[in-house]
């Protein structure tokens, strides 16, 4: 780990009655100086302007490249010591890039991507490469996430190997090389734990499709990470036993319910089932013993009851119409479980569907919209994908859509499954499906016609 040590002045006022200082430290002088070349040291002493101090260094401090023994810095006064405890390479530039944490005592303002450079050759290396991380699933970021550098191109070095180089994203999720040497490397994006390796496929990971060569100008490079979901862990049945007065034995025994319908019975069109959940496994349904009316008792036509695979939850499915009034009849005998116990008794569940007014109507007119990619449309509410819909032309409509407010993305469906899937490195080498974050926010207003243009 990095240490860090404070010796004394840990605290300095300045005098009152002047203006609030804005300006950060400034390197006034360093052994060995910053760009020295043909330079072999074990310590570097940084001296400043002013009374400094590190924070954060193991979220900021980065040192190129990367070593085997992390080194110990120490902070006192005005300088900064940065003591090494590697054996040094030949005709290799060492960088220490301390990102933000350096600042000054007084006001902690900070010197920003301030980074200190020597060479143990004879020249310093001059090589950059950039680029962005973005969240293949959402087209968000993840800041805490780090990109890597291997000079082994073997795919299996990202999972055995530590990097030879090391950058962070910035809060806009890019990420900067600097002083690199000239070379092909494999450039990865992983978490940042204490590996610094890509072996587990639940953890964040993104590749580049090709190997970098940092001799040559490259554009900015985006990477695109994803992940497989952690394996769902088994859980307990709860019992549905529930407390009561000795008196109340014979009445557990019956079979309960509760529903899908929300309070006073409503019943949202836009889901295609009511759904009846019993507190117990259920063996026996008697489709003969269930009736669906009308408000007036007429019976209906064509709506069926389907269990699901547990068969505790049982699916209502009816063409459902808007502003409507129905009734669920069901006989005690309907439902028993193994010990044959059934309902309490006769029971009717009242069903009221939502009006046209509950909705609205919604529009989007895309310009350059590439269907050749296969795009899809995803509304978003509070990071759950609420609608997916292929688009086969630059106009999109619903007659009716719950009210709210959407994100906007387009995921570009490549295998046209209409979902969005995970990349797979190892062996194929294929990249994740990509999904656009188009910023932008959809506001839908009951009983109104929305309508929006969106330009890609």
């Amino acid at each position: 780990m990095v240490i860090i040590g404070s010796i004394g002045c840990a605290n300095i006022l300045p005098p009152g009655g002047g203006p609030r200082d804005t300006i950060p430290p400034v390197l006034v002088n360093a052994v060995p100086r910053d760009s020295a070349t043909n330079t072999t040291p074990n310590r570097v002493t940084l001296y400043f302007n002013e009374f400094v101090e590190i924070q954060n260094a193991m979220e900021n401090v980065v040192i190129s490249p990367l070593p085997n023994n992390l080194p110990n810095i120490d902070f006192r006064l005005r300088t900064v010591t940065i003591r090494l405890r590697d054996t040094l390479e030949s005709n290799t530039t060492y960088s220490i890039n301390f990102g933000d944490a350096i600042r000054d005592v007084n006001e902690g303002n900070v010197m920003k991507n301030f980074v200190y450079v020597f060479s143990t050759g004879s020249t310093i290396d001059s090589n950059s490469l950039s680029g962005k991380v973005v969240l293949a699933e959402t087209g968000k970021l993840d800041t805490t996430m780090i990109v890597v550098l291997h000079r082994n191109l073997d795919d299996s070095a990202v999972a055995k190997e530590k990097p030879r180089y090391m950058a962070r994203l910035n809060g806009q999720g890019n990420f900067l090389f600097q002083n690199l040497p000239a070379g092909t490397f494999a450039l990865y994006a992983i978490t940042n734990d204490y590996g610094r390796r890509y072996d587990d496929t639940t953890k964040l990971f993104a590749f580049a499709g090709e190997p970098i060569n940092t001799g040559e100008t490259n554009n900015p490079v985006i990477l695109y990470a994803y992940n497989y979901p952690k394996a769902a862990t088994p859980q307990r049945a709860a019992s549905n036993a529930r407390p009561g007065p000795p008196n109340a034995a014979a009445q557990d025994k019956n079979l309960r319910y509760t529903t899908s319908l929300e309070a006073g019975g409503i019943h949202d069109v836009l889901k295609p089932t009511v759904d009846i959940n019993f507190n117990r496994h259920v063996v026996r349904f008697d489709t003969a013993s269930a009736i669906l009316t009308d408000k007036d008792f007429t019976a209906l036509n064509g709506f069926t009851i389907v269990a699901d695979t547990n068969r505790t939850t049982f699916h209502v499915n009816y063409p459902w119409a808007t502003g409507q009034e129905y009734r669920l009849l069901l006989s005690q005998g309907a439902f028993s479980d193994s010990s044959g116990n059934t309902l309490a008794k006769n029971d009717t569940i009242k069903i009221s569907t939502k009006k046209n007014e509950d909705y609205g109507s919604v529009k989007l007119r895309f310009t350059n919209l590439n269907l050749d990619r296969n795009p899809v449309l995803q509304l978003v509410q509070s990071d759950k994908v609420v609608l997916s819909s292929p688009l086969t032309g630059r106009d999109w409509s619903r007659k009716l859509f719950p009210p709210g407010d959407y994100e906007i993305r387009i995921l570009y469906d490549t295998n046209k499954n209409g979902q969005w899937d995970p990349g797979s490195f190892f062996w194929t080498r294929r990249q994740p499906e990509i999904v656009t974050d188009l910023k932008i926010k959809l506001t839908i207003r009951g009983n109104w016609d929305n309508e929006k243009e969106i330009t890609l």
